[in-house]
């Protein structure tokens, strides 16, 4: 965490401020924190710059990745490799790299349409009976 001044005001003097409502809604003391000035303009800086068309496009192309690959990590126990060495841990990589790739096209591809089902031993039962399936079991009554 980086170094910062925590100014703490008694509640005594923060009670009966007239802009309390404004500041906060604690009921105990506040409490601010203050960064060093090149760290407070740093994070100026940053926040204007977030603002920027340009840094929100590279950011949503970010968390598409970081979502891949947390779910590499997460789903696949990819985080600890289970052999030694860089060149069977990166075959175990690659690999399971293309496992993810097929499980994301199979999840793509459409079920297949299938014709209407034959009608099943019971069904044909009812059908020849002239009986309706909602309500088979209430004719007899």
């Amino acid at each position: 965490m980086a170094p910062c001044t925590v100014a703490r005001v008694h509640p005594r003097r923060c009670g009966p401020c007239p802009d309390r409502s404004s500041c906060t809604r604690r009921t105990s003391a506040r409490t601010v924190h203050f960064l060093p000035r090149h760290l407070h303009e740093l994070q100026i800086r940053n926040r204007t710059e977030q603002q920027d068309f340009q840094w929100r496009r590279l950011c949503s192309a970010r968390s598409g990745v970081e979502g891949t690959i947390c779910g590499f990590v997460d789903g696949h126990q990819a985080r600890r490799s289970r052999h030694h060495g860089l060149r069977k841990t990166h075959v175990q990589h690659v690999l399971t790299g293309i496992a993810v790739n097929l499980e994301r096209l199979a999840s793509r591809t459409s079920p297949r349409r299938q014709g209407p089902r034959h009608p099943t031993v019971s069904r044909r039962y009812l059908d020849s009976r002239g009986l309706t399936w909602e309500c088979w079991w209430r004719r007899g009554r």
